[in-house]
C-alpha cells in the first residue's frame, strides 16, 4: 500500500491590509481590545469584483504545482475545502478545475464543508485517495473570503474582527518512502453545538433547527413564508437583511471551553496512532483561530514556542486556509524542515476537528 506525501505547497493572500485601528473607523473597537482577546494585529481583504475565493485558491494552486514540480494537466484529482464557495452551487472545486484550464482532462472536483477543519478533513481525504490507489497526484485547497460577508459595525464586532482572507495548496503524491509521507489521521465532529458557530441565513430550514435548539440571545424569525402551494420563500428575503440575520453568530466562550479541550486530544490520538509522542513532534501548525487558544494548548501540551507556529497576527483566522497558509510559510521560513514530524490540528464549526501526523519530505 502506498503513503501518500505532499511534494508541493503554496499559499496566496490579497495585497489588502486591514488593521485593527482601520476597523475602529466602522465599529466601537480598539487595537488593544482586539490584540488582548485574539491576537490580531490585521488580516487581509479581496479587492472586491476583481478577487474571489477560487481566484485565491488559483494563484495558491499554481504557487504548489510548480513547487512540486509538474503541470496542472498532472493533476488526477481536486479537493477544496471552503466555508465561502464563489457560488452556493456549484461548488469552487470545479470553478478551480476551469481557471487551472484543465477542465478538459474531466478529473474529479469534491467540495469539503468541515469549515475550519476544512484541510484537515481534506487532506485525510486525500490521504485515503492515494493509499487505495485510486488517485496518484491530489490538488488539496483550502480557500476563504470571509470579508464579503461580515457584519462591519459594532453589533457584529465580535465576529468580525477575527476573520480574514486567503488561500493555501498542496499537492499531495504517492509515494514508498515512509519516511516523508502522512503517518496517522483523525477526524471528529460534536453536532450537539452546531448553532454555537454558525451562519444560518439563508438557508433551507425555516427555523426548525432554530427553534428546536434556541440560541440565546440571538434574535430568530421562526415564521415560515410559503406561496399558494404551501411551499416556502424563505431561504433567502428581505426580512433576512432588514433584521441582520444574514451574518455569522459566535458564542465565543463556548468555542473556546471545547476548542481547548478537543486540541490536546485529537493531537494526542494521532500521534498514537503513529507510534510516537509529544517528544517527537518538532512543529506543531494549529488552526489560526485565536491566538490565546494556540498559547493554551500549546502551554498544555508543554510545547516551546519554537515548537508551534502561528501567524493569526498577520492575517486573522482564514478557516480553512489557516493550516496551509501557516505550513508554507512554515516551510519558507525554514522552520519546517526535511525530516521534522509536523502536526496539523484544527478545531472549528460543527463542531469538526482532527489532525495528520507527517514526515515532511522536502528541502
Amino acid at each position: 500500500m502506498p503513503y501518500s506525501t505532499i511534494t508541493g505547497i503554496g499559499h496566496y493572500v490579497p495585497k489588502n491590509v486591514v488593521t485593527n485601528q482601520d476597523l475602529t473607523t466602522v465599529m466601537e473597537t480598539s487595537d488593544e481590545w482586539i490584540r488582548e482577546r485574539t491576537g490580531i494585529e490585521e488580516r487581509r481583504y479581496i479587492t472586491a469584483g476583481e478577487e474571489t475565493t477560487t481566484t485565491l485558491a488559483l494563484e495558491a494552486s499554481r504557487k504548489a504545482i510548480a513547487d512540486a514540480g509538474i503541470e496542472a494537466n498532472d493533476i488526477d484529482f481536486i479537493v477544496f475545502a471552503t466555508l465561502s464557495p464563489d457560488y452556493y452551487f456549484p461548488g469552487a472545486g470545479v470553478l478551480l478545475q476551469r481557471e487551472l484550464g484543465i477542465a478538459k482532462t474531466e478529473i474529479a472536483a469534491l467540495d469539503i464543508r468541515a469549515q475550519c477543519s476544512g484541510f484537515v478533513y481534506g487532506l485525510t481525504t486525500a490521504d485515503q485517495y492515494i493509499k487505495s490507489g485510486m488517485y496518484k497526484k491530489i490538488l488539496v485547497v483550502g480557500a476563504e473570503v470571509h470579508s464579503v460577508g461580515l457584519d462591519f459595525s459594532t453589533r457584529g464586532r465580535n465576529v468580525s474582527v477575527i476573520f480574514g482572507d486567503g488561500a493555501g495548496a498542496v499537492i499531495l503524491e504517492a509515494t514508498e518512502d515512509k519516511d516523508k509521507a502522512i503517518l496517522a489521521t483523525s477526524m471528529h465532529s460534536d453536532g450537539t453545538y452546531a448553532e454555537k458557530l454558525s451562519y444560518m441565513y439563508p438557508g433551507s430550514h425555516g427555523g426548525y433547527f432554530l427553534e428546536k435548539y434556541a440560541i440565546e440571545g440571538f434574535d430568530v424569525d421562526y415564521s415560515v413564508k410559503t406561496n399558494d402551494l404551501g411551499y416556502g420563500h424563505y431561504f433567502f428575503n428581505q426580512d433576512m437583511i432588514d433584521n441582520h440575520r444574514i451574518f455569522p453568530h459566535m458564542e465565543g466562550q463556548a468555542v473556546f471551553k471545547m476548542a481547548v479541550r478537543k486540541f490536546p486530544e485529537v493531537i494526542m490520538e494521532s500521534l498514537a496512532k503513529a507510534g510516537l509522542g509529544v517528544e517527537d513532534l518538532d512543529m506543531l501548525i494549529p488552526h489560526q483561530a485565536n491566538l490565546r487558544i494556540n498559547q493554551f494548548v500549546a502551554k498544555t501540551m508543554r510545547l516551546g514556542p519554537d515548537q508551534v507556529y502561528n501567524n493569526i497576527m498577520r492575517y486573522g483566522n482564514t478557516t480553512a486556509a489557516s493550516i496551509p497558509i501557516a505550513l508554507s510559510e512554515a516551510r519558507d521560513e525554514g522552520k519546517v524542515k526535511k525530516g521534522d514530524t509536523v502536526v496539523l490540528a484544527a478545531f472549528g464549526a460543527g463542531f469538526t476537528w482532527g489532525s495528520v501526523v507527517l514526515k515532511w519530505g522536502r528541502d
